[in-house]
C-alpha cells in the first residue's frame, strides 16, 4: 500500500497547568519520534507518513502517551490525506525548504 499523510493533535484533559500539558504532548510526540515514521512536529499539530493502519496505531499509542502522564482524558483531532497513489509530506512541502 502506498504512503498515506496524517496530522493529530493531541488535547490532554484534566491538567492543571501549561507546564503538565506541554509534558503531556512531548510524550505523544516521543511516541511518534520512536516511531522510525517519517514526521513533522509544528506549533498545532503534527504531520506523519505511513501506512493508514500503521499510522492510526501510531496515533493511538500516542493518546496512550498522554493518558500516561496524567491527563485524565484525550481529545484528538486527525486530518487524513489518502490518496491510493501515496502522500508524502515531502511533496506538501517541496516549495516551503525552510518548513
Amino acid at each position: 500500500m502506498a504512503p498515506i499523510t496524517i496530522s493529530f493533535e493531541v488535547l490532554p484533559g484534566g491538567l492543571a497547568s501549561k507546564h503538565d500539558v506541554y509534558r503531556a504532548v512531548d510524550a505523544a510526540i516521543a511516541v511518534v519520534a520512536q516511531s522510525g515514521l517519517p514526521y513533522k512536529v509544528s506549533p498545532m499539530e503534527t504531520a506523519i507518513e505511513g501506512e493508514y493502519d500503521v499510522v492510526m496505531a501510531l496515533i493511538k499509542q500516542a493518546q496512550e502517551a498522554v493518558l500516561a502522564a496524567g491527563a485524565d482524558r484525550v481529545f484528538t483531532l486527525i486530518k487524513v490525506d489518502y490518496n491510493p497513489r501515496g502522500s508524502t509530506i515531502a511533496e506538501k512541502l517541496a516549495n516551503y525548504p525552510d518548513a
